[in-house]
């Protein structure tokens, strides 16, 4: 059995577990890394529940945000806001993704859930360029393109050092 939990990432001169967007979750989090600038990753390790609103923590923190959610090492659903270019959803490790869907009685999508990697690429270079850092697009479709090796965090950590928050 793999990990399923959250990966928290923002920059704030507060701990981010310290924050209101997060109050739900502060109790089990724990700082895993922080990086140049003010960025923090958080953990949240938990199959169930709601850690917050990304949107919420970019509005307090005036900074970009992006959440990470790992299911089962598997796949990662992959939210990201900042206050001015907006929210997005995408994920990484999409086959696998889109066996956790399944077929649905719905008749949805992947594509109805989550970003496909060149759109979501061009949406994380936006985010990026409002974090401070100036990213290609090219590299990003290919992590958000790619199987997990062997693990989905590791695609995950590998978005993170594309966008350059945190460096591998």
């Amino acid at each position: 059995m793999g990990y399923w939990g959250y990966y928290v990432v923002a920059r704030s001169e507060a701990p981010l577990a310290e924050l209101d967007a997060l109050a739900g979750a502060k109790e089990a989090m724990e700082l895993r890394a922080e990086a140049p600038g003010g960025w923090q990753v958080w953990e949240y390790p938990s199959g169930d529940g709601d850690i917050g609103s990304m949107n919420v923590l970019a509005a307090e923190t005036g900074a970009p945000a992006l959440f990470g959610y790992v299911m089962d090492s598997d796949c990662v659903v992959v939210e990201a806001a900042a206050p001015e270019s907006g929210a997005w959803t995408t994920c990484l490790a999409r086959a696998a993704m889109a066996g956790y869907l399944g077929a649905g009685d719905e008749g949805l999508t992947l594509e109805d859930y989550f970003l496909e990697p060149p759109d979501a690429a061009e949406r994380a270079v936006a985010w990026a360029e409002e974090a401070g850092y100036g990213v290609e697009a090219e590299p990003l479709v290919d992590v958000l393109s790619a199987e997990p090796d062997p693990l989905a965090e590791n695609l995950f950590f590998r978005l993170l050092d594309r966008l350059g928050v945190v460096p591998l």
